[in-house]
């Protein structure tokens, strides 16, 4: 039975949303293809039919899981909000519908060059997203350099949060950034 273009253009997108869901709550390497397709509602050969291999579906679904992640920022939020918003328990607690770069930073040393790319091309979008939003008195470089800093203590932050096993520490370590990136 043939799939017209619309429902394999469908496909393909809950394919990515399920993939990008599960990546960030189990890692790539915890993402197999059977718990795959499950999520999506879809077949394995329909996974390696839109995707050809599982590499080029992380490819794809690290990209889509950022561009979804940064689509999520209102233009208009201040630094400062985004800060607490991507600083908070809340955000801790729900790896599967957070910041990409915090869940899956581990894994990408041990990544193809295209999964690398697309994971890479996501953070300069990051810092660049940190620095258009920082006072237009800092000269480009000082604004360059602050949001890369910054980028670094964000995800930094909320993966040693994940990490401990102590409540109290995992508050204090997401408290203690909040209070520097405001200085």
């Amino acid at each position: 039975m043939r799939v017209s273009k619309e429902q394999a253009a469908q496909n393909r997108d809950r394919i990515l949303e399920a993939a990008s869901l599960l990546m960030r709550e189990r890692g790539i390497s915890g993402m197999g293809v059977d718990a795959l397709a499950d999520a999506a509602g879809m077949t394995h050969g329909s996974i390696y039919s839109q995707f050809g291999s599982k590499e080029r579906l992380v490819e794809e679904a690290v990209a889509h899981a950022i561009a979804a992640k940064g689509r999520e920022v209102p233009d208009g939020l201040a630094l400062g909000d985004y800060v607490s918003e991507y600083l908070s328990a809340g955000h801790r607690d729900k790896p599967g519908s957070g910041c990409p770069f915090a869940a899956l930073v581990c894994e990408m040393p041990r990544q193809g060059a295209g999964v690398r790319e697309r994971f890479t091309a996501g953070v300069r979008g990051m810092i660049g997203l940190l620095g258009g939003r920082m006072a237009s008195t800092l000269k480009l470089r000082q604004r360059e350099e602050k949001a890369l800093a910054m980028a670094a203590s964000l995800v930094g932050a909320l993966v040693l949060a994940r990490a401990v096993n102590d409540p109290k520490l995992s508050d204090d370590i997401l408290r203690a950034t909040r209070n520097k990136l405001a200085d």
